[in-house]
Formats: C-alpha cells, structure tokens, sequence
C-alpha cells in the first residue's frame, strides 16, 4: 500500500521493462558494489595483502541483500551522511571476517563509478537486441508492401508516388545508424579500474610499499574480475563525465528517429491510410466513442522528447567538474542515467508493438492516389501527344486549361478530380485515349521503389541482423507486450 501513497516514476512502474527496471534497482546496484569489493579484496591477495581465505568466502556468500540488509543501511546512512561508507558498515556485518578490509585502499567512486559503467554497458546491451528486433520487424513490414504505391509528400503536399514499403526503408535506415551508433558508445566502454582518490593510485601504492608493478597488476587483476577489456588509462577521483555525452548521444539521436517514424504514423492514421493496433477493447476517447487515437505512437513521441533532452544534463555536467571532481554530478547522474536508460527500453518496446501491428488500407490509399495522379500524369499525356505527332506547346496549353478546371472542381466546389473525363470528352486528345488506362497505372509511376527495397534489405538489414550477437532475440519471435 505504501506504493500508492509515495511518488513513483512511471517510467518504472508503468511502462519499463522487468529487465531493464531491475539493472537499476537498489538490490542491484548494492548488489554490484559487494560484488566490486569482492573483486577488489581477491586481488589485493592475489597481489599478496594479507587477506584471509575466510573473508573473501564470507563476502562471496553474502552479496545479495535481504530486507534487514536495506534497513541497516538506511540506518547507517542517516547517521553517517556518506551512502558508501554506510553500505561497508552493513557488508562487514554480515561478512566479518571481511570487515576490516572491504574498500581497502579504495575511495567512494571505485564503487559507484565502476558500478555505472557496468550497468551502462548492460543496459547498452539490452537496448541493442530490442533495437534488432524493431529493425526486424520493420524489415518484414517493407518487404510486404515493397511494390503497393503510395502517394509521397513534400512538406506534406501531395509529391510523386512512392511505395508504403520505400517510405518504411527510411524508416530503417535511421535505425541501423542507431543500431551502428548504439554498438560503437557501447563496445568502446572502459573501466574506472582502481585508481584511488584523485586518480593517482598513491594509496595502493602505500599498501604495495611502493611497488608500482603491483599497483598496475591490481588495476589489471580487477578490471579483467569484472568483465572488462581494459580501464581509463587515467582518471580523476571519477571516470571523465564526457563518458555519459558519449553514451547518452546515440541515445538522444534514437530518440530523434523514433519521434520522426512515429510522426509519420499519427499523419497515416489522420489519413487513414496506416494505422497502429488498436484493441477490440481499447477506448479512443472518454467522450468520443468513434475515435481512434495512435496514442501508442502519441506515447513514443512524447517519451522520445524528453529522450532527446537527458543528453543535455550530461553535456552539462561533464563541462563544470572542476579539477579532480566536484560532487554536483551525482544527484543528477542518479536520475539523468536511469532515466535515458529506462525511456529508450520503453520507446523501443512501444515501437515494437506498434511495427508488429501497423493496419494497411490499400483502398484509401489508392482513392488518394486516383484524387491527385491525374495532375501527375499530365506530362505523360503531353509526351504520349507528342510521340504521336502532336505539338507539344499546343497540347501544354490544352492540358494547362483542363486541369484549372479540374482544379476548380476539387478546391472550390469540393468534388472530385474530373481531369480525366475532361480529357476523355475532349476531342484534341483523341490519339492517345486508348492509352489513358497504362498512363494512369500507379505502377508506373514508383520508379525503383520496389527495386530499391529489396537491395537495401538484402545489402543492409540482412547483414546488420546476421550479428551473432543478435541471433537468439530474433529467434524468440516473441511479440512486444504493453503493461499500459
């Protein structure tokens, strides 16, 4: 009950996925802070710290917390103001043949600065398989409507033909930049490592007796325990903050994809051309019970804005750490972090649901289509006039006046495009009438369209998809589920 009575982020309790709610949970961010001491005090006796076999047990088994743990640490944290030092104290406890020695040697952002950049590149890594996965589903869309035309928009005024399956491979190319820029900020992440408190590892090098070898072996030792390559070659008593612009701008720039794609579904579904799933159950609007409203693609709009603005609390932060650190980074880490991280999981969840249900009306389109291909079409009637034996400015002027008078129809007394009859009952065009129908085929009209969907499938997405590290998501084939 007392969920309901504290605030609650929905971006945790409404929309996020379990995977990517738990990865920046307490239990799993202390749970990682025991797991980096642990780390740590394995080294330090590798290196030859006299560390007892008991206390490197004793931290093994006690890594996760119960709900007493969480209760002496709160405790220890209001006493002591200093969330590290309160979180030692409750390991020691229950780890006390350890509790001299856990965080030897170390200062407050061995923990909490390794602790981020390894729930960086897990979550980096969850966002990429889901990030597949849409491309995926994407892919199949573009291939099914490859060759069905569509009418194109500039400034979204009627333009050329295109096809629902091109316009779609817009759509993906965009993601495979985010899906290459994800992977880039993602593979190219580093660990703090150890080095002690403004980066120069001077207490480690007290407790190695000035050893330096050891030193660099202990930041080696620990970095390779932990999952890592490699660590920052250097470091202040943090790892660079330009790290999370780093990090955060592929982030941002998806957000700008995302908003873009799903602008594009709200203006089908206004021209009830395409449309996102909509439930037997689901209710458009409280008052109007005909409507219909894309509020899934309304949804990704809105959460990929506030995606797209979290970049800047970190180009903020990285650009006043003074010196060695300031600590005005880290009440806003705490939630600039989670929250770029939590909003793209449920932007790409949401974009998920809505590519495995988008609705295709050929009928509208091709109304549409049959509305505004006849102004289109007028420089094939000129070039059919002409081919056979006709004048070309005399068959401009002709068309020319035609189609104002169509035009009329349409825009002043709100009725259909007539240019067609009106060439059918006109004399001048009698040449080329038997070969009106072809010249109207919207087929003809769509250029390479359907060529240049299957190339770029074939030579783009296939091979971005073919990724082994992508092979088991895509398997599933399991659908994206909303909680709301």
């Amino acid at each position: 009950m007392e969920d309901f009575n504290t605030y609650q982020t929905p971006l945790s309790s409404r929309y996020a996925s379990k995977e990517m709610a738990h990865l920046f949970s307490a239990e799993n961010r202390f749970y990682t802070w025991r797991k980096l001491w642990l780390n740590l005090a394995i080294a330090e006796k590798q290196l030859g710290l006299p560390i007892s076999d008991e206390a490197i047990k004793e931290m093994d088994a006690h890594l996760h917390l119960d709900a007493k743990q969480f209760e002496i640490a709160a405790l220890e944290e209001k006493k002591r103001r200093h969330d590290v030092m309160a979180h030692v104290h409750t390991f020691g406890q229950v780890a006390p043949a350890a509790a001299g020695i856990i965080h030897l040697g170390a200062t407050s952002c061995y923990v909490t600065d390794n602790a981020d950049l390894i729930f960086i590149r897990t979550a980096l890594t969850l966002l990429l398989s889901k990030l597949a996965v849409v491309i995926s589903r994407f892919a199949n869309f573009a291939r099914q409507y490859r060759d069905l035309p569509t009418l194109g928009f500039t400034h979204f005024q009627p333009a050329q033909l295109t096809t629902v399956g091109k316009r779609c491979t817009l759509w993906l190319q965009e993601l495979l930049w985010d899906l290459r820029n994800i992977k880039r900020a993602r593979d190219d992440v580093g660990f703090r490592g150890v080095k002690g408190t403004t980066g120069t590892q001077a207490s480690f090098l007290a407790l190695f007796d000035g050893d330096h070898d050891k030193v660099e072996e202990l930041d080696k030792l620990v970095t390779e325990l932990s999952g890592f390559s490699y660590a920052y070659p250097v470091t202040s008593q943090t790892y660079s903050r330009k790290i999370d612009i780093d990090v955060l701008s592929p982030l941002a720039s998806f957000g700008a994809t995302a908003h873009k794609i799903a602008t594009d579904l709200r203006l089908l579904a206004n021209l009830k051309e395409v449309e996102e799933p909509f439930e037997s159950t689901q209710i458009g609007s409280s008052a109007m019970a005909y409507k219909r409203n894309p509020m899934r693609s309304e949804r990704i709009c809105s959460l990929s804005r506030h995606l797209m603005v979290i970049q800047q609390n970190a180009l903020m932060t990285a650009s006043v750490q003074w010196f060695e650190r300031t600590l005005d980074d880290s009440a806003n880490r705490r939630i600039t972090l989670p929250e770029a991280f939590l909003t793209a999981d449920i932007v790409l969840t949401t974009l998920q649901n809505v590519s495995e249900g988008l609705v295709v009306y050929p009928k509208v389109i091709a109304r549409r289509i049959a509305q505004e291909l006849p102004f289109m079409a007028t420089e094939n009637v000129i070039m059919a006039l002409v081919k056979k034996g006709g004048d070309r400015q005399e068959a401009h002027e002709q068309i020319r006046v035609l189609s104002h008078e169509a035009a009329h129809q349409v825009k002043g007394l709100g009725l259909e495009n007539d240019l067609i009859e009106r060439i059918r009952a006109t004399a001048y065009f009698d040449p080329i009438k038997p070969e009106l129908d072809s010249l109207l085929d919207p087929k003809s009209f769509i250029g390479r369209a359907p060529e240049q969907v299957d190339s770029f499938l074939k030579n783009w997405v296939e091979p971005a998809l073919s990724d082994k590290e992508f092979e088991d998501v895509l398997k599933k084939g399991g659908k994206a589920e909303l909680n709301v």
